[in-house]
């Protein structure tokens, strides 16, 4: 996978927003598909759907990503993604990372992110407790 590929996609999520998703086609294969903990998609259409509703459901959502590896056959992202709830409470982070299969022309034709959804429901007020308690009860104890 050409590296400069790489440093254009990161470019690109590094300053990603709702204005800017008509970009997906330059980054990613019309086929493509895509996978995180909550979504299993194929097609750029569908792909942009789930951008699309992320910056519905959150307020200022804005991803950093903050080291790349490349090999092969893809690479891989590792990210924070920033967000607030649409209720104006505080801002989280989440911290992440996306596994990437590419095309000879350096578009992404699969894309799967790895990250903890605990750490989404633990910001939802009322359901952040029931989470913070079930992590105390689950740690493991000396």
């Amino acid at each position: 996978m050409p590296q400069a590929s790489l440093e254009a996609l990161t470019g690109y999520f590094n300053t990603l927003s709702a204005r800017r998703l008509d970009g997906l086609g330059s980054y990613y294969a019309e086929d493509a598909w895509f996978r995180d903990p909550f979504n299993e998609v194929r097609g750029l259409p569908a792909i942009r759907a789930v951008f699309e509703d992320m910056y519905r459901r959150l307020s200022d959502p804005r991803f950093r990503v903050t080291a790349t590896f490349c090999g092969d056959k893809g690479a891989v992202m590792l990210w924070d993604f920033e967000f607030a709830l649409r209720d104006g409470g505080p801002r989280h982070c989440l911290q992440g990372a996306s596994h990437l299969c590419l095309d000879a022309a350096g578009r992404v034709t699969g894309h799967r992110d790895y990250w903890d959804a605990s750490e989404l429901y633990a910001a939802v007020p009322g359901l952040g407790l029931l989470m913070r308690w079930l992590r105390r009860r689950a740690a493991h104890r000396r």
